[in-house]
C-alpha cells in the first residue's frame, strides 16, 4: 500500500536534513546561523504546538544567550556540541542508537549499528565525508528519515507504515534518553532543546499516521 501524501512531507525532508546534519557538526562549522534566534523563529511548526513550543525556547535562550557580552553564542554553542558529542576524553552524550540498547554498553558498534548500514544500503545510500561516524548516530538516523519524507514527496511507493516503523524502531526509541543524557551534562544549554525540538518534530510527523 502506498503511503498517503496528506502531510508537508517536503517540509518535514527539509527540517530533519537539516536537524540531522546540525548533529553532525557544530555550529562553527556549519556557519552558524541556527544560532540566530531569527532562524528558528522562521523555522516551520507543521500545526503543531509543541514544535511550537520547541521553537520558542530555542529562541529565548538564544537571545538570551546573545545578551551575554561575555560570549559569542556561536562559539559557546560549538563548545557546548564538542563537550557533548565528541569529548575529549568521551562524549558527554554519546550520540550513537548502540549505546542506549542496553544497560552499560560502553562499545558504540553494535547491533543498532549492522540496521541502520542494511537500511542505509538497500536505499543506496552510505556515509560519506570525513565524519567517520557509526550509521547509528542520531544525526545520521534523522538524515535518513528525510529520504524517506522526500521520497514520499517526490511521489516514489513507499509502504505505509515504513516511516513510522523506522521511527518507532530507531530515533524515536532512544532519543528521550539521548536527551537525559544531554540534559544531565549541560541542563540550561542549546542542545537539550534543540533535541527537544527533534522528539517533538517526530512527533507531529507519526501523528495520524
Amino acid at each position: 500500500m502506498q503511503m498517503e501524501n496528506s502531510k508537508d512531507y517536503a517540509g518535514f525532508a527539509e527540517a530533519f536534513a537539516f536537524l540531522g546534519n546540525s548533529l553532525m557538526e557544530p555550529p562553527l562549522k556549519t556557519g552558524g546561523f541556527s544560532v540566530d534566534p531569527s532562524f528558528w523563529e522562521d523555522f516551520p511548526t507543521f500545526e503543531s504546538a509543541a514544535v511550537c513550543g520547541a521553537t520558542a525556547s530555542l529562541v529565548e535562550y538564544l537571545e538570551r544567550l546573545a545578551s551575554n557580552v561575555e560570549f559569542d553564542p556561536v562559539t559557546d554553542v560549538s563548545v557546548e556540541f564538542t563537550r557533548l558529542f565528541v569529548g575529549p576524553p568521551s562524549p558527554g552524550a554519546a550520540p550513537w542508537e548502540t549505546m542506549y540498547r542496553g544497560e552499560g554498553t560502553r562499545v558504540g558498534f553494535g547491533a543498532a549499528t549492522f540496521e541502520m548500514r542494511e537500511l542505509m544500503r538497500e536505499s543506496g545510500l552510505q556515509v560519506s565525508g570525513d565524519s567517520n561516524q557509526y550509521e547509528d548516530h542520531m544525526g545520521i538516523e534523522l538524515l535518513y528519515l528525510s529520504v524517506l519524507c522526500r521520497k514520499v514527496a517526490d511521489g516514489e511507493e513507499i509502504e505505509f507504515g515504513q516511516i513510522s516503523d523506522f521511527v518507532e524502531a530507531h530515533p524515536g526509541a532512544w532519543i528521550e534518553k539521548l536527551s537525559a543524557q544531554v540534559a544531565q551534562s549541560a541542563p540550561d544549554g542549546y542542545y537539550v532543546r534543540f533535541l527537544a525540538l527533534c522528539s517533538v518534530l517526530l512527533a507531529a510527523l507519526l501523528d495520524g499516521c
